[in-house]
């Protein structure tokens, strides 16, 4: 008796059996990732978001020079570009010639009279006393000679006249050795304080001016733009460079409704992009309190229309291959397995 050979299964069967066997093994790579992670990853959705900066000189002037391309690197602290500091170097002379003044007046003033002033103003007094001594005694004795008719009523009248301006004399030689002897008013005092006070200022003006010449990076960055170019005159907040700033690095995120409940600000996460394997590790710094609709650059298997809430994620790792506006993916981690189903119901 002859047995007839087992028939072999048909193209459609094979095809069949090997989708059934990829199906099995990618189910069971994903309970085991799923076991080892502990729960459901909660995936979101945004767009490298990096801070940019436009440079200015706060002062007008002429470009002097400009110290870096499109492209460099910069680190804080650099020197990008300069001005003609030369009017605003004279500017600085001209005010410290005027505090210079100001304070030699204020210490004039402290300082009070000099010796010789003080010793001339004496001689002043004695010689008034002089001049009123002599002036006394002769309206005395003019006074005396009236009665015997040596001497008329007009002389006598003539030397009480001289005694008055030898006394007014005298009390004007003793005021001004009081004042050389006491030295200037406090209210003077004051006044040349508050003259040298303005001129201190204007010269600290005058020094930012100076300083202001030259431009300076705030932070670590890479060039975007460069605007101008020496000898270009340019007003003061004029754009000359803008800066990409390498730190911090920003995602912006969207979490919609059910899914508010799963993150929080310190919430750990990692964030993956197209274009490399790397994983790069970040956390939840800001959720808005406020909603909008899902932007259309957003990729969620959400509707369109559904609201959904912004948030920023801060990339500890950050290097140069994020770039701005790249779509990334975050993680959640640590979400609990059951969470999400329980918080859709």
């Amino acid at each position: 008796m002859t047995t007839e050979p087992r028939s072999l299964p048909s193209g459609k069967a094979r095809w069949a059996i090997v989708v059934i066997g990829l199906t099995l093994v990618a189910g069971l790579a994903w309970w085991v990732v799923r076991d080892r992670d502990g729960g459901d990853v909660l995936r979101l959705y945004g767009n490298v978001d990096i801070r940019e900066v436009e440079l200015a000189f706060r002062q007008p002037g002429r470009i002097s020079s400009m110290h870096f391309d499109e492209g460099d690197a910069v680190a804080a602290g650099d020197v990008m570009a300069t001005l003609d500091a030369g009017p605003y170097e004279h500017s600085v002379a001209a005010v410290q010639a005027e505090l210079d003044a100001a304070q030699a007046g204020l210490a004039k003033l402290r300082s009070g009279s000099r010796p010789q002033e003080v010793a001339q103003a004496k001689q002043s007094v004695s010689q008034a006393q002089s001049g009123f001594d002599e002036a006394q005694l002769n309206f005395r004795r003019q006074e005396r000679l009236l009665p015997s008719g040596a001497s008329s009523q007009r002389t006598v009248d003539a030397a009480r006249n001289a005694r008055d301006q030898a006394a007014a004399a005298l009390a004007s030689a003793k005021s001004a050795l009081s004042l050389t002897s006491e030295g200037f008013r406090s209210e003077d005092v004051i006044a040349g304080q508050a003259r040298v006070a303005a001129a201190e200022a204007a010269l600290a003006h005058a020094l930012t001016a100076l300083d202001d010449t030259q431009l300076v990076a705030p932070s670590d960055a890479t060039v975007l733009s460069r605007v101008r170019e020496p000898g270009s005159m340019v007003a003061s907040s004029s754009t000359v460079y803008s800066l990409s700033l390498r730190d911090p690095v920003y995602v912006r995120a969207y979490v919609s409704e059910p899914q508010l409940g799963l993150v929080a600000p310190g919430t750990q996460v990692r964030v993956h992009t197209d274009s490399s394997d790397k994983t790069y590790r970040g956390q939840i710094g800001f959720i808005s309190p406020r909603a909008e609709f899902t932007p259309k650059s957003v990729e969620t298997a959400d509707l369109r229309t559904d609201l959904v809430y912004r948030l920023r994620v801060v990339v500890a790792d950050a290097d140069e291959t994020l770039r701005q506006g790249m779509p990334v993916t975050v993680e959640v981690e640590s979400i609990p397995r059951g969470t999400q189903q329980h918080r859709a119901r």
